[in-house]
């Protein structure tokens, strides 16, 4: 090979490797990011209950958002949620606006079920969100089996094992510095097969694949929860949802 061209051809290569390298990078920064929010249906008026049912002792409607409140006054023996019966949804795209209190606890169950014998509550996926956020972002499954997916965690459920972390998403850390305390964030739950993705502001949060035929759920309820213990509240607000092809 002629010197000249050898030596022309030296940084044009260099270039080439460092894009190349960067390749997996970007996808792997592109699967994270949530798809483009088009084509939602909106869940709440911000005027009434509509299609959202519960124990009104609890939740109400004010300010444009569905309130659940616990107060000194006003206590509960277990979860209340307020139900959306608008449908059951199975593989669907979901966002809502959040904002909780420094005590708060709640969370938006999907794929759930309504437990028999107790009023408002269910069983089912939970993304979780508490005021402190040390909790928020993560999966949880009500009344089943418990924590499937931290914030910062990939995990995979296989029948008769606990969750195995497959990947880290980030540093629960510095995760949680993507959520405003004591302000408006907006919580998103894309859901497809068996994959449950949550993301709190944009960025994920949690991902969680479950294989457990026996314990997987493919379709049920869409709910908000109140929680159990000190006084608190949660507002949601900007409620949408659009069904999504299975994959």
């Amino acid at each position: 090979m002629d010197m000249t061209l050898a030596l022309l051809r030296q940084p044009a290569m260099a270039a080439l490797s460092l894009l190349l390298a960067a390749v997996p990078l970007s996808l792997t920064a592109q699967l994270s990011k949530p798809p483009a929010k088009r084509g939602h249906a909106s869940l709440f008026d911000g005027k009434g209950f509509g299609d959202w049912a519960g124990d009104t002792a609890v939740w109400r409607v004010e300010g444009g958002a569905l309130v659940g409140e616990v107060t000194p006054e006003r206590q509960i023996r277990s979860n209340s949620f307020l139900i959306w019966r608008g449908g059951r949804p199975a593989d669907f795209d979901f966002i809502a606006e959040y904002r909780i209190s420094e005590r708060g606890n709640s969370g938006v169950n999907y794929r759930s079920e309504e437990v028999p014998g107790v009023p408002f509550a269910v069983k089912g996926y939970q993304a979780d969100i508490d005021g402190a956020n040390t909790y928020t972002g993560q999966n949880y499954e009500e009344r089943g089996r418990g924590f499937l997916a931290m914030r910062g965690q990939q995990a995979v459920l296989e029948a008769g094992a606990k969750p195995a972390v497959t990947a880290s998403l980030g540093d629960g850390g510095a995760l949680k510095a993507h959520i405003r305390p004591n302000d408006w964030n907006e919580l998103r739950l894309v859901v497809q097969g068996n994959r449950m993705r949550h993301y709190v502001n944009g960025v994920l949060m949690s991902e969680t694949t479950d294989n457990d035929a026996g314990h997987r759920k493919d379709e049920g309820l869409l709910c908000l929860q109140v929680h159990t213990g000190p006084s608190m509240k949660v507002e949601y607000r900007n409620l949408r949802l659009k069904t999504l092809r299975r994959p």
